[in-house]
């Protein structure tokens, strides 16, 4: 399975009037994910599937993936917290993106790459992706690359 793990764009900051749960993308958000997803186009990534979190920013962010999707849209409740290895077992299709949340998409990455779900040593930036490949559970996957929001990736530098 070719994963990419996505955090979630540039979103409303918290507030006491905002749930955390209903913060939107803000324009910035929106345009920079928006050449992340011409970057992953341009080297020809497609999805099959795209899970995101149930909350709105990662909604939103998993809907910009469109030129990308073959198939549905799933929110997975599984994106919304620490990583669950049962979760990531239970993921369908070869091509899947998941889109959540820091610090869990950081401890998801460490969780499948080596075993352990203590990502302290990564931290996402908003829009940020990472590409795994393997089977998805823990310490079965490789990591191919990491893009951040505002960088280029072509599948020729990473084959």
């Amino acid at each position: 399975m070719d994963l990419f793990l996505i955090r979630h764009a540039i979103a409303e900051e918290r507030g006491e009037e905002l749930p955390d749960v209903e913060r939107a993308l803000t324009h910035k958000g929106r345009a920079r994910f928006k050449l992340v997803v011409r970057s992953l186009a341009r080297s020809g990534f497609r999805f099959d599937r795209v899970y995101h979190s149930p909350w709105l920013r990662a909604l939103e962010t998993a809907e910009l993936l469109a030129p990308l999707n073959d198939g549905p849209l799933i929110a997975a409740e599984g994106l919304a917290g620490p990583p669950d290895p049962n979760f990531f077992a239970s993921l369908e299709g070869e091509h899947v993106a998941c889109v959540g949340h820091e610090p869990w998409m950081s401890d998801a990455l460490s969780l499948l790459t080596i075993g352990n779900a203590d990502g302290h040593w990564l931290r996402f930036k908003k829009g940020g992706v990472a590409w795994l490949r393997g089977t998805p559970a823990p310490a079965a996957m490789n990591l191919r690359a990491l893009l951040p929001p505002r960088g280029t990736l072509s599948t020729e530098e990473t084959d």
